[in-house]
């Protein structure tokens, strides 16, 4: 089977299932603010693995119109309050239109609140990330599902993962023997890989059978080489094809050339 059809067809049978949310799909409320003077990303470490993260994830779920990818914009979660609000590097919303994009997300306007949410470490917020925000996340919001990690290589390793659990409240989840995690509300898993040419430890998702996600320049060049495997395939099929066509003008020539020399001993017996 093709490495791409494979992988589409593994995509659709990993994808979640999820109830269409009970609200309406909201750009923008007029007094809730959408922008504020912090950077996007605290370093280039930090801005690879948003990119790449998000990248990725946005070409996984193209294939669902109700998946909506936000980075780095406000969750507004109380209504009336402007000071509820966070704004994670990457957020995932399940139930919800894919677009129009949204300058922020309302909670209470769209009926649901982000089902996973993505942190990536820094200096200023780190202590905010590994405490607070995790009851923030999980219990004021009602996210499923919260994730910190370290993208620098430099800086000592930390992937950490909490969702929420109806009978224990918030549970910390445990990393396999390689130090990934599992996301049961994305069906992905989560691994680290250390990009030593930009120093950066990057966050990567695999398919539940360990197939992973590629990212834009693996997806391109794993299309590269299925296009050059068929044009290999073509070529090799236009030879055959060739030297079957010259086998059979042989054969006819042969067979003309046989047929000639009946005719000649006949008319000598003759």
């Amino acid at each position: 089977m093709d490495t791409i059809n494979d992988f589409g067809f593994k995509q659709k049978k990993y994808m979640p299932v999820f109830p269409k949310a009970n609200g309406k799909t909201t750009v923008y409320i007029e007094g809730y603010p959408c922008e504020d003077d912090e950077p996007m990303s605290a370093t280039d470490f930090h801005g690879e693995q948003i990119n790449t993260l998000a990248d990725q994830f946005k070409r996984y779920f193209a294939i669902n119109e109700l998946v909506h990818i936000a980075v780095d914009s406000f969750i507004y979660y109380s209504e009336g309050d402007t000071t509820k609000c966070v704004a994670p590097d990457i957020y995932i919303v399940f139930g919800v239109a894919k677009y129009p994009l949204r300058r922020s997300f309302y909670t209470w306007a769209e009926g649901t609140a982000p089902v996973t949410v993505f942190e990536f470490l820094s200096d200023a917020t780190a202590h905010q990330d590994r405490t607070e925000k995790v009851g923030v996340y999980l219990n004021d919001i009602g996210v499923q599902e919260y994730f910190i990690h370290q993208p620098e290589l430099k800086k000592p390793a930390e992937f950490r993962g909490w969702r929420r659990d109806p009978s224990s409240g918030i549970v910390e989840m445990e990393p396999d023997a390689e130090g990934g995690l599992f996301s049961e509300a994305l069906n992905l898993y989560f691994r680290c890989e250390e990009q030593h040419r930009t120093h950066v430890r990057l966050l990567r998702p695999y398919l539940p059978d360990g197939t992973p996600i590629p990212t834009s320049m693996e997806e391109q060049h794993l299309k590269e080489a299925a296009e050059a495997r068929a044009e290999t395939a073509e070529a090799r099929a236009e030879t055959a094809e060739a030297r079957a066509e010259e086998e059979a003008l042989r054969r006819q020539q042969a067979e003309a050339e046989l047929e000639k020399l009946r005719a000649q001993m006949a008319q000598l017996q003759r």
